[in-house]
């Protein structure tokens, strides 16, 4: 304590005169001030080498937030802003986003239906409320076209197919299919899409229409209204595509799958789920329910 009110109070009163009115060593306190910082530069050094670990083990692909909470998650006291400071010190950044071309083609004359959804974003229930987009993805060959399909309650991918063309067996109805397979559908569902051609000819409407599904369409040219399923190719073309070389088409839909099953539906920490995976988010409703 004596030594921490000298350190502290170096430039109000001479050192030499506070150690002799505390009854301390001049030399033992100038041991204690050496090894009292030597102490903090490891720590911060080791903290460091954790943030780097950790950062390069997530394919960079976190920023401070999320680093921080999987820090914390694992025992080590650190802050949001700490986690910042030494992520700038060593020149780490997570991986940016760029802007990327619209695949939607809305010049046709099927049916166009209300945004049902209305940009209700939070569902408190699964099956409530799926959204559904698709995006191109650069390969040597040309492009692939992913289609997804996510439950709004969890955030959960549960349907999605990559395909080389555009058409409907090969984009909505395929991830339908698998949306089918993952989970149940509930009474009331909302199925929310962009006017493509994809989601709005017969085909897929009557498929929807078969199961009772209540169809939803963004507005015309007003992308937040299906902001979920955009912050998905969001993420996905900031942390899997951009910065990396052009590869073979076999190799990218192993990176997809990757990406999807074992990334993003396990391990991401999600920023609308309060930065836990959606395993976590799931398991924390399950206990929640029970201990009710």
């Amino acid at each position: 304590m004596k030594y921490w009110f000298i350190k502290s109070n170096e430039k109000v009163f001479p050192i030499d005169k506070m150690c002799k009115v505390l009854e301390v060593s001049f030399s033992s306190y100038y041991r204690w001030k050496r090894s009292s910082v030597s102490n903090k530069v490891i720590k911060k050094e080791h903290l460091k080498v954790v943030i780097n670990d950790t950062y390069f083990h997530y394919k960079q692909r976190y920023g401070s937030p999320r680093l921080c909470v999987d820090l914390q998650k694992r025992g080590i006291e650190i802050s949001r802003i700490t986690v910042a400071k030494y992520m700038r010190e060593m020149g780490l950044r997570s991986k940016l986003s760029k802007k990327f071309r619209i695949t939607t083609d809305s010049n046709h004359d099927y049916l166009i239906v209300e945004n049902h959804l209305n940009r209700q974003f939070k569902q408190t229930e699964p099956s409530k409320a799926w959204v559904s987009d698709i995006t191109y993805i650069p390969v040597k060959e040309g492009f692939l076209y992913l289609t997804t399909i996510l439950d709004l309650y969890d955030r959960k991918l549960i349907g999605w197919s990559l395909s080389d063309g555009m058409s409907t067996d090969q984009t909505s109805l395929p991830a339908w299919r698998m949306a089918l397979k993952n989970r149940k559908i509930s009474k009331g569902l909302i199925f929310h899409s962009d006017r493509g051609v994809q989601y709005a000819n017969k085909k897929f409407a009557n498929t929807l229409e078969s199961y009772k599904v209540k169809r939803s369409m963004s507005r015309k040219g007003n992308c937040w209204d299906n902001a979920v399923a955009e912050s998905f190719f969001k993420s996905l073309k900031s942390e899997l595509i951009y910065g990396n070389k052009l590869i073979s088409r076999k190799d990218m839909e192993k990176e997809v799958f990757e990406y999807i099953e074992l990334w993003y539906n396990k391990m991401r920490r999600h920023s609308s789920l309060n930065y836990l995976t959606i395993q976590e988010f799931n398991n924390l409703k399950i206990n929640s329910k029970y201990a009710a």
